[in-house]
């Protein structure tokens, strides 16, 4: 598991990326399971993921961040990275973003596969 903190802050919300090899919809989410296992983790905000398996299914979960997981997905498909879990979290910082939140979520999943 790799974890990139403080990739981005805006307005007082906090970002992290995380990432790592994940084969099926059960690998995912034992591996948000063990992000949680990380106190920060378990208080943020958002935990939003992508993942395309080697078999072109796409999963995602937008964790109360409508449309979150579709970037997420957008930038696997674009780098055509299988069988590997993006997650963009977010510590929500009092004022609300707006549109910029998707911006965000864009540019952590583009510093993690950048520092890949």
């Amino acid at each position: 598991m790799k974890i990139i903190l403080n990739v981005l802050n805006d307005k007082s919300s906090k970002y992290a990326v995380s990432g790592g090899p994940v084969s099926s919809k059960s690998n995912a989410q034992l591996f948000i399971k063990d992000l949680k296992r990380n106190k920060k983790f378990l208080k943020a905000t958002h935990n939003t993921w992508g993942l395309i398996l080697s078999d072109g299914t796409q999963i995602k979960d937008d964790d109360r961040e409508g449309g979150a997981g579709s970037i997420i997905l957008r930038i696997l498909s674009t780098a055509k990275l299988y069988d590997h879990i993006i997650v963009v979290s977010r510590w929500y910082g009092g004022v609300h973003l707006g549109g910029d939140r998707f911006r965000h979520v864009k540019t952590c999943a583009q510093i993690y596969l950048r520092d890949q």
